[in-house]
């Protein structure tokens, strides 16, 4: 994705599911890509030889140390070229190395020898200071089009990782990552200002990121224990980010009281996960996690129908249901979209046309109703859903 406007490095904070920021320096055709490392053209890789060297990356490195020590991030979307893709990699840090050496700096180029992927992790990005000193280059083939950049900004997994576990209460089967509750806040809308509901809170997850986005918090669990935890978490929060003027409450209650709990039309947003059913320890078989789904159903209707009755117009409702892999390969998922037309929400897709550049092929991403969260070793995952009133 491309911004006419350069971002403050900051934001990405705020955006959970972002891995890296780019500054972009050079474009250049995928097709001189495909020439270069597809059929070998010589002098196709002069010509991006001579991109990269006038693209300015290297002078960039060469102004923050004497002998820069920098990385190559190739990310492709181009079949055609995946298998070529380690030779990219050396092929840019060697024309960089030349770079500087032109501006007589002598450098170090972190390779990639006994690596699968084609990055560096953002955690790698970190640990070397690469944003600092401008020292990670970007090299992205799109369809049509490949961008040369310079990473300004990484996503920092180890303050996610502090707000997951050193906060004073955990659910360690249960919980959801700190990560994957800012990305669906995000997608709620929910900013300063806003009221955010989680009629599941559990332990508070979504609403400590919420806390940190500035909004006014209310949560509700049928668990007392839960009830407790969540506060503590809550205050543990504000006091730990120095959020003044923290605006949270937790209350015990079960969905079916939920309008009675906090008002008709009172919140913006809301943001939830629901029961997802037993934790499995084998995959099952179809027919018993249809079973599960079927058993859930009667929770999720009388949720959606809840919801549309406490939300404010043109407010989210942003919940997980369940997506459970089996035996034969083919996942059961949870079949809402009848409840969802019958109570007047309308679905919201999380990517339009109008936010990518017509030289991406993201046409399923596009045409994508809910968006799956899950890991290859676990049995049960989560469908993300967007509505809106």
């Amino acid at each position: 994705m491309t911004f006419e406007r350069k971002l403050d490095a900051s934001i990405i904070a705020d955006l959970g599911g972002t891995i890296k920021i780019g500054e972009l320096k050079a474009t250049l055709p995928t097709q001189s890509i495909k020439d270069a490392f597809g059929d070998k053209n010589k002098l196709a890789q002069r010509q991006i030889c001579e991109k990269i060297a006038s693209s300015g990356v290297a002078d960039a490195m060469a102004a923050f140390s004497e002998k820069p020590f920098f990385g190559v991030s190739v990310y492709c979307t181009n079949n055609y070229l995946q298998s070529a893709l380690g030779n990219i990699q050396r092929f840019v840090g060697s024309s960089i190395k030349e770079a500087l050496a032109e501006l007589g700096k002598k450098s170090q180029f972190m390779g990639f020898r006994d690596r699968k992927h084609s990055q560096l992790s953002h955690v790698e990005v970190i640990k070397k200071k690469m944003v600092e000193n401008q020292a990670e280059v970007l090299f992205c083939i799109g369809k049509d089009e490949t961008w040369i950049a310079s990473t300004i900004a990484v996503h920092n997994p180890f303050d996610f990782q502090k707000r997951d576990v050193y906060k004073p209460n955990q659910r360690a089967i249960f919980g959801m990552p700190p990560r994957l509750a800012r990305m669906m806040i995000n997608l709620s809308f929910c900013n300063a200002g806003k009221t955010l509901l989680d009629p599941f809170c559990g332990v508070g997850t979504i609403l400590q990121e919420a806390l940190l986005e500035g909004a006014a918090t209310v949560g509700i669990d049928a668990n007392s224990w839960c009830v407790k935890a969540a506060e503590e978490n809550l205050e543990w929060t504000a006091g730990e980010y120095e959020l003044q003027g923290a605006d949270f409450r937790v209350l015990q209650g079960d969905i079916g009281r939920l309008a009675e709990k906090v008002g008709l039309e009172t919140v913006n947003c809301i943001v939830s996960e629901p029961d997802l059913g037993p934790a499995l320890k084998q995959f099952p078989t179809e027919s018993y996690a249809q079973k599960i789904i079927e058993k859930l159903e009667p929770l999720f209707t009388e949720f959606i129908e809840q919801a549309y009755r406490v939300l404010m117009l043109d407010g989210r409702l942003v919940l997980v249901t369940p997506y459970i892999k089996t035996r034969s390969g083919q996942p059961v998922i949870m079949p809402i979209d009848e409840t969802v037309k019958a109570a007047g929400f309308k679905r919201i897709y999380a990517f339009s046309g109008e936010i990518f550049s017509s030289k991406l092929d993201v046409g399923r991403l596009i045409h994508s109703a809910s968006l799956v969260e899950i890991d290859e070793r676990h049995k049960v995952g989560r469908e993300i859903h967007i509505l809106q009133k």
